[in-house]
């Protein structure tokens, strides 16, 4: 099982990687908002890229499956969140982003565990 949810993992990265850099390369070359709303899509975009590459150490962990999953859906509500706000004008997207910040925040804690 512990196997399988590791390889799990790090296809997740492969694929939120590529997505990541997908993304900044739209931000940098396309993105059309406020300075204000591509601030946003940049610190979503940097913590996308940042935690997933994280992912591909979620094997290495005592607990691949609790830290794997918070360290994604973290990914999903926070930086989800901040995509959402600054490309769409979602502002009440933005209300998702504290919890998937604190859900990272538990999955680098529960790293050390």
């Amino acid at each position: 099982m512990a196997a399988a949810t590791s390889e799990m993992f790090v296809r997740i990265a492969g694929v939120s990687g590529a997505l990541a850099v997908a993304l900044g390369a739209y931000g940098a070359h396309a993105f059309r908002g406020d300075v204000g709303e591509k601030k946003t899509f940049d610190t979503g975009n940097r913590y996308h890229l940042l935690h997933s590459v994280a992912l591909l150490a979620v094997p290495l962990t005592r607990r691949p499956l609790l830290v794997g999953s918070l360290l994604s859906c973290g990914m999903l509500l926070f930086c989800g969140g901040c995509y959402l706000s600054s490309l769409f004008e979602m502002r009440s997207a933005a209300k998702i982003t504290p919890i998937g910040g604190m859900m990272l925040i538990a999955g680098w804690l529960c790293v050390a565990l």
